[in-house]
């Protein structure tokens, strides 16, 4: 099974266990994740946008200084500008979050449910699955020349024989180095290929 498919299958059942969605940033690094998923509705993402809560939300400033799992509920958790007041009017009544990962390459990630608590129980379960996460979007910490070469010349604008013809292989050989390094770089496109291997500095 490909990595991508054990992705997808992981996220899968976090959404089983997310009933009102889910927001999971892995590897966050210099304030953005490199790769993000979420299941929020499109109501509270877009009143979580135009609010700015991005730079308030509470469970972002716990996420960076802790190591663990904590309820939305949790009487120790500051929330000064009343998220979790302003969530409940979209639903999102109970959640909680969960943090893993080196400060340099942090995974937070938060849950939410509308009828009762998550049990100690679950959120450990969440928890395994959000480390597995983690583990397996670790970015690579190289590419290829090959693969390299071929990401330069279709990210200058090279279309597949040109950019073949240039680095003096078959077409089908650059398509090759191409599909390795979407592999390496779990990416679907080359475009997302590219765009990582840049996020990543390796290209």
């Amino acid at each position: 099974m490909s990595i991508q498919s054990r992705i997808d299958l992981k996220l899968k059942e976090l959404g089983r266990r997310a009933p009102l969605g889910y927001f999971v940033g892995l590897h966050i690094r210099f304030t953005a994740p490199l790769m993000t998923y979420q299941t929020y509705s499109k109501a509270w993402l877009d009143h979580y946008t135009e609010n700015g809560f991005v730079l308030r939300d509470p469970m972002t400033a716990w996420g960076f200084s802790s190591n663990g799992s904590i309820r939305w509920s949790d009487p120790g958790l500051p929330d000064p500008f009343h998220l979790f007041v302003e969530a409940r009017k979209f639903g999102l009544k109970y959640g909680c979050t969960i943090s893993c990962g080196p400060i340099k390459s942090r995974t937070i990630a938060s849950f939410a449910r509308d009828d009762r608590e998550y049990s100690d129980e679950e959120i450990e379960s969440l928890m395994e699955i959000v480390c597995e996460l983690h583990e397996l979007t670790q970015p690579p910490e190289s590419l290829t020349k090959a693969q390299i070469e071929a990401l330069r010349c279709v990210a200058g604008g090279d279309r597949h024989a040109a950019a073949a013809a240039k680095l003096g292989i078959s077409e089908s050989a650059l398509k090759a180095r191409l599909n390795s390094a979407r592999t390496r770089l779990m990416a679907r496109t080359t475009a997302e290929a590219i765009q990582r291997a840049k996020d990543y500095r390796l290209l």
